[in-house]
């Protein structure tokens, strides 16, 4: 993750753990490159090392809104889910549906990043953003001002994949 920039453009500290995030055969290894037809879909397994009993929130982020060199939406949020029990990510709160990757032609690779947070407790969560253009719910959103208001810390576990536009 450090490779990639994740801390400073995302986060201030990087996770500790690597998270295992696979789409079907294929894994996300901390940079590899998949194209959006094969992350169309959720994950089909996702793990991290957890305390029992905790509660996790998993956030899948673009800081590369629109692109790396433009990032004017810095960030574009493509998951959230909140009150995960453990790892067990059906059981958690859906905020934001997923949305798999969807670069816009000639904006190269962008960055999919995957973050876990161990939560203090159970939050409630509140952030609903009305916007009149479809997608921008998700835009200029940052995973520090998450963090920040639900008193998240540093992520405890973390990975990334990029892609770019398929003609």
């Amino acid at each position: 993750m450090e490779a990639h920039a994740v801390v400073p453009d995302v986060v201030d500290v990087l996770p500790e753990q690597i998270m295992k995030v696979k789409y079907g055969d294929l894994e996300v290894n901390m940079g590899n490159p998949l194209t959006p037809t094969q992350v169309k879909k959720s994950p089909t397994s996702i793990s991290w090392p957890v305390e029992d009993g905790a509660l996790y929130t998993l956030l899948m982020t673009d800081p590369d809104a629109p692109s790396r060199h433009n990032p004017k939406f810095r960030e574009w949020h493509h998951w959230l889910v909140v009150n995960i029990p453990g790892c067990d990510i059906s059981k958690g709160e859906v905020k934001l549906e997923y949305v798999g990757s969807g670069p816009p032609k000639g904006t190269k690779l962008h960055r999919y990043i995957f973050l876990a947070y161990k939560q203090a407790g159970k939050i409630t969560y509140s952030d609903h953003v009305v916007c009149d253009k479809p997608g921008f719910e998700r835009a200029s959103r940052k995973a520090r001002d998450l963090a920040d208001k639900y008193n998240l810390g540093n992520p405890v576990a973390g990975n990334l994949f990029q892609a770019e536009h398929e003609g």
